[in-house]
């Protein structure tokens, strides 16, 4: 039985940390394929309204990586990038290529996974493996933790961040960085909102809301920015901001 998963990366103006969000995706789909082999896997990375180099970036890496590839919008918000690199993963047939059936609606939706992450950040090696396992194991939703890239912090905010996340802490919050979802759920859902911020919190209470399996981790965790100047309003990085402040 083929098993597919795919991974979505909406990107707006991250020529900075593109290369490294992608290194480290490359990674896991080599991990992915020498412990599950028996398993499909692409990225698709949504260029959101890119007006530096990140285009060209991503173009260098895909020509040599049949496992990626681009969509190009308009700058749409995260919110649409992520509906729209979904419906575009999910358009692709699975292997052995067929045909949908004359309704449009893939049966195998069950078989399909969508993981999410961002361009500013960089998934474990075993990610994949972790998501795959998560199709495996019956779960509809998998919600995962991040953690901000300590190079990005001073050290009297990251000290301030690992005061409140000591091991083994208990996951408090869903992030887009890190986020599975089975496909067939996904469709039951109606996908992520439109909306510029928090589409991932607002899929993720409707599911927990019609009593869909939402399993959450925090190992593996993705390492994302740590930047306080972030993409949306309301983000990650404005979450660190206000909790943690800066160095005085």
């Amino acid at each position: 039985m083929t098993l597919r998963l795919d991974v979505v990366v909406p990107a707006h103006d991250e020529q900075d940390r593109i290369l490294a969000c992608l290194e480290a995706l490359a990674t896991a789909v080599t991990t992915l394929r020498h412990q599950h082999p028996e398993a499909s896997v692409h990225v698709t990375v949504v260029l959101d309204g890119c007006t530096d180099d990140t285009a060209v970036l991503v173009a260098s890496v895909a020509a040599g990586s049949p496992w990626l590839e681009t969509l190009v919008t308009d700058h749409v918000g995260v919110g649409r990038a992520r509906s729209l690199g979904a419906a575009h993963a999910l358009a692709r047939p699975l292997p052995p290529a067929r045909a949908l059936p004359p309704d449009g609606h893939d049966d195998d939706l069950d078989r399909r996974w969508l993981a999410h992450t961002d361009a500013d950040s960089r998934v474990a090696a075993g990610w994949l493996v972790q998501q795959l396992d998560a199709l495996v194991a019956g779960t509809h939703v998998l919600v995962g933790a991040v953690v901000p890239d300590p190079d990005d912090l001073d050290a009297v905010v990251l000290a301030r961040w690992q005061a409140t996340h000591p091991p083994g802490a208990t996951l408090g919050h869903v992030h887009g960085a890190n986020l599975g979802i089975r496909a067939d759920a996904y469709r039951a859902l109606g996908g992520f909102d439109p909306v510029p911020e928090h589409e991932d919190v607002r899929l993720v209470a409707r599911a927990r809301a019609l009593g869909l399996r939402v399993d959450a981790t925090t190992s593996l965790p993705v390492v994302t920015s740590g930047r306080f100047d972030g993409r949306t309003p309301g983000g990650y990085a404005e979450h660190l901001r206000r909790t943690y402040g800066d160095a005085s």
